[in-house]
């Protein structure tokens, strides 16, 4: 039980938006050139043919982008009040043991440490679980997100005739001119705004997977 009280007290982490690899926090993000550099910075002339893009600042500033950053928060809010539900029923049943632990014999004690030892670590797994499903449900959204911009970022490429593109981020600085994603994500904002989704669940693909095996075995052979 005193894994409960240690998992409990770090609050069933479950982080998704704020992670380190998130489009999301990285759009958010300003690189360290950026918040050193001074307003009035002075911009060297266009370079013919040299175009800056930056993906994490489409994504974040994209009306699909925000929707599935909030979507994802919500998505999330699920997942932690699920899971914190079911550790704060675990607690108060510990409490409630170790009330009555003095008037019970030494094998329901055992008994009953046992079981919530049990449920301790199937929480445990359930969050850990959970978390993952967070991190596969953030990374399909942002893999439909690229789906649809793709083809506007090489369609805006060539009509600026950009014979180098540079990663924004990659680059100390460069002349606003020069950047392609304003026009990038004007043409997404018109293309798409949002689209359903819901958490992935990583624990249905096995029991998918045994259905058909299960079906061929009962299954008469000719």
């Amino acid at each position: 039980m005193h894994n409960l009280r240690q998992f409990l007290a770090c609050g069933v982490a479950l982080t998704l938006a704020a992670s380190a690899g998130s489009a999301f926090a990285q759009a958010a993000r300003p690189t360290a050139p950026a918040a050193a550099a001074p307003a009035t910075i002075p911009t060297g002339p266009v370079i013919p043919g040299v175009c800056v893009f930056s993906n994490e600042q489409a994504i974040g500033t994209s009306a699909v982008g925000k929707f599935v950053q909030e979507r994802l928060k919500q998505i999330q809010g699920q997942v932690q009040a699920e899971v914190q539900g079911e550790a704060a029923a675990l607690q108060a049943d510990e409490k409630a043991y170790l009330a009555q632990r003095g008037t019970l014999s030494s094998d329901v004690q055992q008994q009953r440490e046992l079981s919530m030892q049990q449920r301790e670590q199937q929480l445990q797994r359930k969050a850990e679980l959970r978390n993952r499903e967070l991190q596969a449900t953030e990374q399909k959204a942002l893999s439909r997100i690229a789906v649809e911009m793709n083809p506007l970022l090489r369609q805006v490429y060539s009509q600026r005739n950009c014979g180098l593109l540079l990663d924004q981020n990659a680059v100390f600085g460069a002349n606003p001119a020069m950047s392609i994603t304003p026009e990038v994500v004007r043409l997404l904002d018109a293309k798409i705004t949002q689209f359903a989704f819901d958490r992935e669940h990583l624990d249905q693909p096995q029991a998918a997977a045994g259905a058909p095996a299960a079906a061929a075995a009962a299954r008469p052979q000719r």
